[in-house]
């Protein structure tokens, strides 16, 4: 594994959720050159400091101690790699303040140093939120590898912070310094809402919520067969994004009791939001999780998934991989793991090597419903 050394720190850093012979690094030139030019520019241990979107803490972590630092983003997964690199490289749990995206960052803030998100939408909600968090004299600075740097990001940096100015590029990463202004204040235009027909729900989306727009094609393929008749089982919504799998069950099944975990905190958010308004204060589970990673062996009759296929800009299947495995775990023999996918996938193979019986339920020229038996 090799060190993440910067001017604050020489680091040990690892990626979450781990996997055998990772070939990724949980740090890339856009960090080192961040930190390279915070140290260039000085800071004490009395700065006050945010960090946005730092993916697996190496920005938090080569910081820790340094400033007063308080790191922000959506991923859980993120935040679980934030506090296992720092208790890997012997730092303070109570170092850095970890705040999620679905929660208000109270500032003011010195410094603010921004990854860009693959998702312009929590970007600009971020932007929003620091209306009236930035000290006199702030200085904000965002970075990106170039390859994944929008020019939007930088109209989103102009247009809610102030002037814009960009480096030269370093090692294929570049830096925007956006000077703060006088600004108008304005009102987010998230969370989004949009109409399902069947079942006949509205549905709100915040900034980071996957088909935030609408319904996406591969839940909307998966709806018209989720099963029935189920009783009072034990019903997990694996990655529930806004909680519409979950939910489009719970009203199929009055008496199922529902699990809805996301790695994201503004999904679950949202799906909390929308089950209480589509079904009140019927009981249910909600919560931020590494899949399912935390559920108790055999304890859940049915999950229901539709799984991602990325992690961040990273394409691949390991993390869907790792959720039939987790579901697996979490099931009674006996118990049933459904799930949408696109059919070049193949999913239907990767689930016969860890289940007994797999079954396609539904098909269209694009997707397939698969039925996995423990």
């Amino acid at each position: 594994m090799p060190l993440f050394s910067t001017p604050f720190a020489s680091l040990d850093l690892f990626r979450q959720p781990p996997q055998r012979d990772d070939p990724l690094q949980a740090f890339d030139a856009a960090d080192e050159y961040l930190l390279n030019h915070l140290a260039e520019q000085g800071v004490t241990s009395e700065t006050r400091l945010l960090l946005l979107n730092d993916s697996f803490g190496a920005l938090a972590a080569s910081l820790a101690g340094k400033a007063q630092v308080t790191s922000s983003g959506d991923s859980h997964l993120g935040a679980l790699a934030l506090a296992n690199n720092l208790a890997c490289n012997n730092l303070a749990a109570d170092s850095v303040r970890f705040i999620p995206a679905s929660q208000t960052v109270p500032g003011p803030f010195d410094w603010v140093l921004i990854r860009v998100p693959k998702t312009l939408a929590l970007l600009e909600e971020q932007l929003i939120r620091l209306q009236g968090q930035l000290a006199p004299g702030a200085r904000v600075v965002a970075a990106g590898m170039i390859k994944h740097l929008p020019r939007t990001a930088g109209d989103l940096l102009e247009q809610y912070i102030g002037p814009l100015q960009a480096s030269l590029a370093v090692k294929k990463a570049r830096l925007l310094f956006a000077t703060p202004s006088a600004k108008t204040p304005v009102s987010s235009p998230y969370p989004s809402r949009y109409q399902l027909d069947s079942p006949r729900i509205e549905l709100i989306n915040h900034a980071n919520v996957f088909c935030r727009e609408g319904l996406d094609i591969g839940t909307r393929a998966f709806l018209p067969h989720l099963p029935q008749n189920l009783n009072d089982a034990r019903v997990a919504d694996l990655g529930c994004g806004n909680g519409v799998l979950g939910i489009a069950c719970a009203l199929a099944n009055p008496n199922a009791r529902l699990t809805l975990v996301d790695e994201s905190y503004m999904a679950v958010q949202s799906a909390a939001e929308n089950w209480r308004a589509a079904l009140g204060e019927r009981p249910v589970e909600i919560r931020p999780g590494d899949g399912l990673a935390e559920q108790a062996e055999d304890s859940l009759d049915l999950v229901l998934c539709n799984p991602p296929f990325h992690q961040q800009q990273v394409v691949g299947d390991f993390l869907a991989w790792r959720m039939f495995q987790q579901a697996r775990a979490a099931l009674v023999k006996g118990g049933e793991l459904w799930i949408v996918g696109n059919r070049h996938l193949g999913y239907h193979a990767k689930l016969k090597r860890l289940f007994r019986g797999v079954e396609q339920v539904a098909a269209n020229p694009k997707f397939v419903v698969l039925k996995a038996i423990k």
